[in-house]
């Protein structure tokens, strides 16, 4: 009698969750075709399905391992997700609601789902989400600052390159690639910090040199971050920073022809990483035909589509899968134990509110007046949906798997802490553009009386 309630609140949830995700995806997208008043009421609405959808994850947990450990981290979760909404929208009365809304549901769907896959994850994601979301309450602040951040090009480019190349030197070897520093038991991930100095380097130098010349001297410093991750055999931190470059360059100068050349030239690249290293051989390998390859090189791309297929459309509902199954399924493979259980739909519906936080982000970079604003949202935004890309592309075969992380919902420290920082500075510029526009009224106001 037990297992038959339990099976049926898992089938009743399932269904519930599906639709209630599917509905707030939708009000992420039709929010932007509202009034303010008819926004905040779908803002509203979002927060409530939110805190459903996480009551009802973690209770079917509880009732599957009646684990003391899901009901610390119920609350734990909740009371961080409330705390995050109300203390941000306190403190900031222009903030995007839109973008705090999906910032927190994309980081619920990852506390949930590492709850799942295993507590000690669940539990020091938290810990780095708290944290960080404190010191992030300042971001804003330092927004009112960034003419000064203007003229640091040569520091953001002298630090970052310094940052990787400490990596090089002092870095321990993950899959592959020598990406991490390790220090007293301490793991961090630094590419993932310079990712965000890359942006302000790019941008600071873009806003105010565009000439042939300079060009090559930014492609130079460029070159250098892409090649030393290229030497650490980080191939999708690689990636990243060069697709960064190359949309930052053309955004800002407009010329197609760099475009053209920038993809001619990493179309080379490719070839030459191709030769050089056997992990991105094993890789391509495993992309272009796992089937082949089951037992070795194609067993956690294979695993991973299994795990899609098995789930089908509306999933297998939430903890009746076997998402352990698949290798590195906390970090790099995370969506294909969410499409197992929630379904394919609802995977479908992650990727749309993932579009659509990249979206606002790019609405916020045009709402920008200066070009420095405006190509650091924008290097952000490019960095958040590339990453977003190459880890789903790699999930379901689209792409070779490159080792990146799903921002703010697979597992890891030096991910969610810098996709938040990445987020709330897009954030304050938001803030900022919406305190100047309501000073401008004021100021309009005062002339007209």
């Amino acid at each position: 009698m037990q297992n038959l309630t339990y099976s049926i609140i898992v089938q009743i949830s399932r269904y519930l969750i599906i639709f209630l995700f599917a509905f707030y995806v939708y009000g992420s997208f039709s929010s932007y075709l509202k009034s303010k008043e008819k926004a905040e009421k779908i803002y509203n609405r979002q927060l409530r399905i939110m805190f459903i959808i996480h009551f009802l994850s973690m209770l079917i947990l509880f009732l599957h391992n009646s684990k003391a450990a899901y009901v610390w981290l119920y609350l734990g979760q909740m009371l961080f997700l409330f705390l995050m909404d109300l203390t941000f929208r306190a403190t900031y009365k222009h903030i995007s609601r839109s973008l705090l809304n999906m910032t927190n549901m994309l980081m619920m769907i990852g506390f949930v789902e590492l709850s799942r896959l295993n507590t000690g994850y669940a539990t020091r994601q938290l810990i780095f989400a708290s944290v960080t979301c404190i010191l992030c309450l300042l971001v804003p602040q330092f927004i009112d600052f960034f003419e000064f951040y203007t003229k640091l090009g040569i520091a953001y480019a002298v630090v970052g390159i310094a940052m990787l190349a400490a990596v090089y030197v002092f870095g321990t070897e993950n899959y592959g690639a020598k990406n991490w520093i390790s220090i007293k038991g301490i793991v961090f991930q630094p590419s993932e910090f310079v990712k965000i100095i890359y942006v302000f380097f790019l941008a600071s130098f873009l806003s105010k040199f565009r000439d042939f010349k300079h060009v090559v001297i930014i492609g130079i410093m460029a070159a250098v971050h892409v090649g030393i991750l290229v030497l650490e055999k980080d191939l999708g931190g690689a990636l990243l920073f060069f697709i960064t470059f190359l949309f930052m360059l053309f955004v800002a100068t407009g010329k197609k022809r760099y475009l053209l050349a920038g993809f001619g030239g990493g179309a080379a690249a490719s070839v030459v990483a191709y030769k050089m290293f056997s992990h991105v051989r094993i890789r391509v390998m495993a992309f272009i035909d796992p089937w082949s390859h089951i037992d070795n090189e194609g067993y956690q791309v294979t695993q991973s589509l299994f795990a899609i297929g098995t789930g089908g459309l509306l999933g297998m509902g939430f903890s009746e899968g076997a998402p352990e199954d698949i290798p590195v399924v906390a970090s790099d493979f995370i969506f294909a134990a969410i499409a197992e259980e929630f379904g394919t739909f609802f995977g479908i519906c992650l990727i749309l509110l993932e579009i659509c936080m990249f979206m606002m982000f790019v609405r916020i970079s045009l709402s920008m007046r200066k070009v420095f604003y405006k190509l650091v949202a924008l290097g952000l935004s490019i960095e958040y949906i590339t990453q977003t890309l190459l880890n789903l592309g790699g999930v379901t075969k689209f792409l070779p798997s490159t080792g990146v992380t799903l921002p703010l919902i697979s597992y890891g420290g030096s991910s969610i802490i810098s996709t938040i920082f990445m987020i709330f500075i897009v954030q304050g510029m938001y803030i900022l553009s919406m305190d100047q526009e309501e000073e401008e009224m004021k100021n309009e106001g005062r002339k007209e009386a």
